[in-house]
């Protein structure tokens, strides 16, 4: 009878070692969905515009049309200074405050939905010369 406590003691004292053990490893592990999360992050500058004006509004020129147009339901979109490409933004909230700015974003691109979802935002160091 004390053998067969003291099998079981043993084991016990085994499996909680071994637990404790991967339960310490894995404390410095990101959870895969934030390390797939930030691996796919993209910076770009451009300019806020609407979707209504898109690339023509691209410039300091177009900072009151922008404005007007996304308060009167226009979407947000950014356009990106070194293609032109014009992708919508699918957070609005985060551009708050910077219709018609030339901006640097980093977030996430979906080329399916042509959409950019801005994580980060600042004001772009110097705007190109139109």
């Amino acid at each position: 009878m004390k053998r067969i406590v003291l099998v079981v003691l043993v084991l016990t004292l085994a499996l909680g070692v071994a637990a404790w053990a991967n339960g310490a490893s894995d404390k410095g592990a990101k959870p895969a969905t934030a390390a797939k999360a930030s691996a796919g992050a993209t910076t770009v500058t451009g300019w806020i515009t609407d979707d209504k004006c898109g690339a023509k509004g691209a410039n300091a020129k177009g900072e009151a049309c922008t404005k007007k147009c996304i308060a009167g339901g226009a979407h947000a979109v950014l356009v990106n200074d070194a293609d032109g490409k014009v992708w919508a933004i699918d957070n609005a909230d985060a551009i708050k405050g910077h219709e018609g700015h030339h901006v640097t974003v980093t977030g996430h691109l979906d080329t399916t939905k042509n959409s950019i979802h801005i994580a980060s935002m600042k004001m772009a160091a110097e705007a190109p010369k139109s």
